[in-house]
């Protein structure tokens, strides 16, 4: 028993020092948290002999404890760390690196709050690939194609979509080939942009591309050592299945795809990865009809609202806005007054007692008010009374942090305003 823990332990040591960071997927977000903390702390002192390396490591630590748990803490302290490596840098190719690590930082705070002049930072922050070794130009163009994709998806611009599948494309091709780490964040951001151009043209060809991806992925990724991964790309085929099945009105497709969804909810537990487990139960929230049909539990909406409540978080706007609407189709469909006036109290405590954590939760609570008041209106037949111009601000902000989806919502309920005078 003794030898065989203190081989696990030796394992374990192994792991840390190797460049390969997968084995974060099996540690608990309070030890990552540790871990993160303590090579920072490492590569800060005098004796580091390697200090360049070491803090690239620990920004890359603490960008994924901020990934995991919506922390901007975690996220300034990545940024911190990608500074002190930029002033450890000893080359060229040390300071690209660094650069890259800092692009990466400010593309995860975009990913988790959203805002185009923060990914515009992040564009700007990507190093030129001049003189720098293959690997490291492979990670120039790795970080240069995941900016560029949200980029075209923040701009909804088609030609841009398709520059940016081929810029993916290339950069796992370029990562692969010089075996610069893993290039799975890639295969995600790459079968995303097919499954979504693919439901949307109604192209076999892209849906196809999108499913040899994610099968790879959750064939490579295996529930033992990469459950989070595991977990990401079952989401993605749960969300592709559920959407081909709500175009072609399809029960089977629309049942594998709630297994797909159960399936990746089970590679871990809400308390490992808060943001994942939130994540899954949004993207099955967003199918068309899921929230009113019951494909996701109130319940499950409720504790994603909690795990991401009050750090501004985009997957915390949705999570409340899906909540919000849950709760309102429940009222309304059994013309329950009160519950409706209880949920109207706690958006109205929110907006007059308490500060936002961002103006993406303000837009949110007030595309609720105007929803309770349509609700209220057609169930007691009085004027809805909501304000156009606060509705018209919430979608503005809305498009700014790159969520049009929502603003369409707040859109639609300034037209159906107009259009019931």
């Amino acid at each position: 028993m003794f030898e065989f823990g203190r081989d696990l332990r030796r394992l374990f040591a192994q792991a840390r020092e190797s460049e390969d960071l997968s084995w974060l997927e099996l540690i608990g977000v309070d030890l990552l948290a540790a871990e993160a903390r303590g090579q920072c702390t490492d590569a800060g002192r005098v004796s580091c002999a390697r200090p360049h390396p070491a803090w690239l490591r620990g920004s890359a630590l603490w960008r994924e404890h901020a990934r995991r748990t919506g922390s901007a803490d975690s996220v300034t302290r990545a940024l911190g760390a990608a500074l002190d490596a930029t002033r450890h840098a000893g080359s060229i190719d040390d300071i690209a690196r660094a650069g890259v690590e800092k692009a990466r930082g400010l593309l995860l705070r975009f990913d988790l709050c959203g805002g185009r002049e923060t990914l515009d930072q992040a564009a700007e922050a990507v190093p030129g690939a001049a003189a720098v070794k293959p690997a490291t130009s492979a990670l120039i163009s790795a970080v240069h194609a995941s900016i560029q994709s949200r980029l075209a998806r923040f701009d909804e611009d088609p030609a841009a979509l398709i520059q940016a599948a081929a810029l993916l494309d290339a950069a796992i091709h370029q990562i692969d080939r010089a075996r610069a780490g893993s290039s799975d964040d890639l295969r995600l951001d790459r079968a995303a942009l097919a499954l979504e151009a693919g439901v949307t043209k109604r192209d076999p060809h892209l849906l196809d591309q999108a499913g040899r991806d994610l099968l790879q992925l959750v064939q490579n990724a295996t529930p033992e050592y990469r459950p989070l991964t595991r977990a990401r790309a079952l989401t993605l085929c749960g969300a592709g299945l559920s959407a081909l099945a709500a175009l072609a009105n399809d029960e089977p497709a629309r049942e594998q795809g709630r297994i797909m969804f159960e399936a990746a909810a089970d590679q871990f537990t809400p308390d490992h990865s808060p943001l994942d487990w939130a994540t899954i139960q949004i993207v099955r929230g967003g199918t068309p009809g899921a929230v009113s049909t019951g494909a996701v539990s109130l319940a499950a909406l409720r504790q994603a609202d909690t795990l991401t409540a009050g750090q501004g978080l985009v997957i915390g706007a949705m999570a409340r806005d899906m909540l919000i609407e849950g709760e309102i189709a429940a009222a309304a469909s059994i013309g329950d007054l009160p519950r409706l006036t209880t949920a109207e109290t706690v958006v109205r405590r929110r907006l007059t007692e308490t500060r936002p954590a961002s103006d993406l939760d303000w837009a949110v609570d007030q595309i609720a008010m105007a929803r309770i008041a349509q609700a209220r209106a057609l169930l007691t037949g009085t004027d809805a009374g909501t304000s156009g111009l606060a509705l018209f601000e919430a979608a503005e902000v809305a498009r700014e942090r790159g969520l049009p989806g929502l603003a369409a919502r707040a859109q639609a309920l300034i037209t159906d305003r107009i259009t019931a005078r």
